[in-house]
């Protein structure tokens, strides 16, 4: 099991959403990151080591940004935000 720790840029990023939001999200993280964090699937992907963090994850219209240390067994969330569709 992982554990999911966030950054205090993420908990500033958490504050944007609605208290029942931010519980969906907390959920989906929980539901999504504390067996296989390292693991891509279709909403989860690893993206490029120069970026803001090594992982993302699609909770619905909502992104997060995340890095994972398989040693201590924790997943770091870095960012969180809304995508926009156009």
């Amino acid at each position: 099991m992982f554990e999911i720790k966030f950054t205090e840029r993420a908990l500033e990023d958490l504050e944007i959403f609605s208290k029942s939001e931010q519980q969906q999200i907390l959920t989906g993280l929980e539901s999504e990151l504390t067996a296989d964090a390292a693991q891509e699937t279709e909403d989860r992907k690893r993206l490029h080591s120069d970026g803001l963090a090594e992982w993302e994850i699609r909770l619905g219209n909502v992104r997060v940004f995340y890095d994972v240390d398989i040693q201590t067994r924790t997943v770091k969330i870095e960012a969180v935000g809304k995508s926009f569709v156009r």
